[in-house]
């Protein structure tokens, strides 16, 4: 059984920074692609930055380029998202998800729900203007 615990959310002011973390258990970590997506309320949830399994690949989804910064830590099973410059739209749940175990997995993909097995239970950030 896969679990996937996320910390780290909070309420924080715009223009501020907070670091999430995601601790897996139940799977070779280092095996798996790992994922954060976010879903504000009245919305669908959306990606917003993925991982390599050992690290050295990262994807961005735009809004988030330049602020967010995905890493991992295979011997700690965790892995982070650092959040920098923080807006008020970035506002919303926050779920990290473990991805596919293949090598080749494409920005396009990366950003998909569906290629994600499993999630987390979420993590609030709050960001006021």
């Amino acid at each position: 059984q896969v679990q996937l615990v996320e910390s780290g959310g909070g309420l924080v002011q715009a223009g501020g920074s907070l670091r999430l973390s995601c601790a897996a258990s139940g799977r070779t970590f280092s095996n798996y692609w790992m994922g954060w997506f976010r879903q504000a309320p009245g919305k669908e949830r959306e990606f917003v930055a993925a991982i390599s399994r050992s690290g050295g690949v990262t994807f961005y989804a735009d809004s988030v380029k330049g602020r967010f910064t995905i890493s991992r830590d295979n011997a700690k099973n965790t892995v982070y998202l650092q959040m920098n410059s923080l807006k008020a739209e970035d506002t919303a749940v926050y779920y990290c998800a473990v991805g596919p175990s293949r090598v080749l997995f494409d920005r396009v993909a990366a950003g998909r729900p569906g290629e994600y097995d499993y999630w987390g239970q979420g993590t609030q950030v709050t960001v006021s203007s």
